[in-house]
């Protein structure tokens, strides 16, 4: 799999930029605010439908415009493709020139690895932020799981909204009860069978980058309808007091140690980055079990905080796949082309 081109217009600071790649590793180097993290963040659009860095279509269009268009063609095994984007007072999604009506349909067309200087966060912060982190990765390959999930949030806050009123009629919560039980059900089996793929894989790449050795576990309290029925019962009176579901897979988290020890506790900066790189190099295998080929890998500034040894093994775990690389210096990687960025300009340079 693959993005053969990138078109981007009124996008951030681009007015109108079109981007040929090489089928294996470009670099976007340049200084710092000149348009290199755009690029990668219109190839995550175009795969997610939404930004890694705002929650604001309109904040992607360019200062002064009213539209932007960002459009990719890409190559998979089996198939070529078109995806197109447009954001002005509403966003608008193409497949092949299909608009489509929903955004699991775009979920899964292209796959990508994204990895930025913020990943960090997904140790250090709070579960809400790992939770996030595993159902955007479970969506691309299983677009089903989105809906699910959804279906999960909206019974939820219905039963949040029910518990605020203060009412002692339990008829409707055992009804919200049942639903919420039934698809957290579906929604635990689909996280922790993604989380034992990671194991193994994990384990396997960290020790080829690090001699420490790394587990990663995933906890929940609800790990089967009957169980979960039984808690929501036993902590109604609680959840009615404070007005809000106290349990359920919407507190889920999973954990990350390195020589037994939680990485995110007790762990250096050094640690806490390359246990995010080993993670998402899992993320990229289990995506290959998945789907028979390499999703695109994004590494957003990626060198800024890795000494040479640990780029050099990270490196060599990348082979056979597109990468798109963000770096403030030209750097000469094997079978790579360069492109200079300056000021939403995009300059390629002949080796």
């Amino acid at each position: 799999m693959y993005l053969n081109k990138i078109k981007i217009q009124n996008f951030r600071n681009y007015d109108e930029q079109e981007i040929n790649l090489n089928k294996n590793i470009n670099v976007f180097f340049g200084d710092n605010a000149q348009g290199k993290t755009n690029i990668l963040e219109a190839v995550f659009l175009c795969a997610f439908g939404k930004s890694f860095r705002t929650n604001k279509d309109r904040e992607m269009i360019k200062k002064e415009k009213s539209y932007s268009n960002i459009e990719i063609n890409f190559v998979k095994k089996d198939r070529e493709g078109n995806i197109k984007i447009q954001i002005n007072d509403k966003k608008n999604i193409f497949l092949n020139d299909i608009k489509l009506k929903k955004l699991s349909e775009l979920l899964g067309n292209i796959n990508i690895v994204i990895f930025t200087p913020d990943d960090i966060n997904i140790l250090k912060e709070g579960p809400a932020t790992r939770r996030k982190f595993l159902d955007m990765m479970i969506g691309q390959l299983r677009p089903k799981y989105i809906h699910i999930l959804n279906m999960y949030l909206n019974v939820l806050e219905q039963r949040n909204n029910y518990l605020k009123q203060k009412i002692n009629n339990d008829d409707m919560l055992e009804i919200w009860n049942t639903k919420l039980a039934e698809y957290g059900e579906i929604i635990y089996n689909y996280r922790n069978e993604y989380i034992e793929k990671i194991k193994n894989k994990i384990k396997n790449i960290h020790s080829e980058i690090t001699n420490e050795e790394i587990k990663i576990e995933y906890i929940s309290d609800c790990k089967n309808k009957e169980d979960f029925i039984k808690k929501l019962n036993k902590n109604k009176e609680i959840d009615k007091i404070k007005g809000y579901t106290t349990s359920g897979i919407h507190r889920d988290d999973f954990k990350i140690y390195i020589n037994d020890e939680e990485v995110n506790i007790y762990g250096s900066q050094g640690q806490n980055r390359t246990a995010i790189l080993s993670l998402k190099l899992s993320e990229l295998q289990v995506i290959y079990d998945e789907i028979g080929e390499y999703p695109i890998l994004l590494l957003d500034d990626f060198m800024s905080e890795l000494d040479e040894k640990r780029i050099s093994k990270f490196l060599s775990n990348i082979k056979n796949i597109q990468v798109l690389i963000t770096c403030t210096k030209e750097i000469d990687i094997k079978n790579s082309i360069l492109y200079k960025i300056n000021s939403g300009k995009v300059e390629k340079i002949n080796k």
